[in-house]
């Protein structure tokens, strides 16, 4: 669930108030032909902002609901991320439908993690492979020559659907996308996601998906089948471009979807990479690995937001590495379904313990305490639960290599 953007004054201009109204009637509407009526009303409003860039507009009635009224929340947040993510374009006098996509590309290492722009060679690779096993047939696309860091993705609405339409005017147009995102460095993650950005278009009805082309299949064994040979297609040639780098593709989807898929699938990633690197780095096996797990909350008596593991080795009560695990939406302490294995239900510390284990770390200590957010004072880093339940900074030994050397 996205938090809005705080805000000074708590009067409401008549934009915002009318987002906030549309929203409401949407949440409190019984009937499907009720709901598709403020549904088309809250989205020409949305499209109204979005297009006039004006991203504080929808802040304040994101941040007004998210007080006030969390089921109309839900809708407004939902309305917003759709409309700024798709557009429609007209084309030679026909109209088309936009889809702007993300391609996660999921990595992992004791090295650092390309990101920047690809070689013409491995662009038009990724291009025709997206084309033949992900897309409809038909379908144009304009898929950016570059490897985003999340750091350099856009942060605002309004930014999303004006990427959206450039985007999409290049599919139309088949020329190559002009499109310039923030040049933030990177953080030096040992597990992090880089995104392929690309725009889908099709005449307005047409099928974006190859799964959307055959109603009488299974949409889940299409969607399967898709991303296999997206992955088998597309896997070799970004490992090229990710040198000392485990690799995993997550099937192309609209941007915000596949933006969250990947915050919740890169977290495994995490804790296989300190393994990885702690036991290379230090000359350890895995089982001479300890962890200690804290939950995290912003409210000592609310909901649990993250789990931080705090790495250590036998004979040291110092904490030498430490990973951070997010929960999402309704993992909010519940049990949730693991994506990788439909039929199992997990809650959000069986995920984090069955990884700890299937890395062969058995020396895992839960501590019963909740924590509150605790960052170091000098540096802003989270501190980490120490075996004895104190709150550490994760420092490794002196004579350690950094972590974010070079791949040669």
């Amino acid at each position: 669930m996205r938090r809005p953007a705080k805000r000074s004054s708590s009067r409401l201009s008549a934009d915002s108030q009318h987002l906030v109204n549309a929203s409401q009637a949407v949440a409190s509407s019984t009937g499907r032909i009720e709901v598709r009526a403020w549904e088309r009303s809250l989205d020409l409003q949305l499209h109204k902002q979005l297009k006039s860039d004006h991203q504080s507009v929808i802040d304040a009635a994101l941040d007004t609901l998210f007080k006030s009224d969390l089921i109309a929340y839900d809708v407004l947040v939902e309305a917003v991320e759709s409309n700024s993510e798709a557009c429609a374009l007209e084309f030679d006098g026909k109209l088309y439908t936009v889809q702007l996509l993300a391609l996660p590309v999921l990595a992992w290492t004791r090295f650092s993690i390309a990101s920047g722009t690809l070689p013409a060679e491995l662009h038009n690779g990724l291009f025709a492979h997206l084309h033949a096993h992900v897309l409809a047939d038909g379908a144009r696309v304009a898929l950016a020559p570059t490897l985003y860091a999340i750091e350099q993705l856009p942060r605002h609405h309004a930014d999303v659907f004006s990427l959206a339409q450039r985007m999409g005017e290049a599919a139309l147009t088949q020329k190559a996308p002009q499109v310039t995102l923030e040049n933030t460095p990177t953080a030096p993650f040992l597990a992090d996601t880089r995104y392929l950005i690309a725009a889908v278009a099709v005449p307005s009805g047409a099928p974006l998906y190859r799964w959307q082309s055959d109603e009488t299949a299974p949409v889940v064994q299409l969607k399967a089948a898709a991303l296999q040979a997206w992955t088998t297609q597309a896997t070799p040639l970004l490992t090229r471009f990710l040198p000392g780098c485990n690799v995993e593709l997550l099937l192309p989807q609209p941007y915000y979807f596949a933006c969250r898929e990947a915050d919740k699938r890169i977290r495994p990633a995490a804790i296989r990479a300190a393994d990885h690197y702690l036991t290379h780095t230090l000359g350890l096996a895995s089982n001479d690995l300890h962890a200690n797990i804290g939950s995290f909350c912003e409210d000592i008596n609310g909901q649990i937001d993250e789990y931080r593991v705090g790495f250590s080795v036998a004979g040291n009560d110092g904490v030498v590495y430490g990973i951070v695990w997010p929960l999402y939406e309704q993992e909010d302490g519940d049990e949730v379904r693991d994506m990788a294995t439909p039929d199992t239900v997990q809650t959000p510390i069986e995920a984090v313990l069955a990884v700890l284990r299937e890395c062969g770390i058995v020396h895992i200590k839960l501590h019963a305490e909740r924590y509150t957010m605790e960052f170091c004072d000098d540096c802003g880093t989270p501190l980490f639960p120490a075996a004895d339940g104190d709150l550490v900074h994760a420092e490794m030994p002196e004579d350690a290599p950094p972590s974010n050397e070079h791949f040669h």
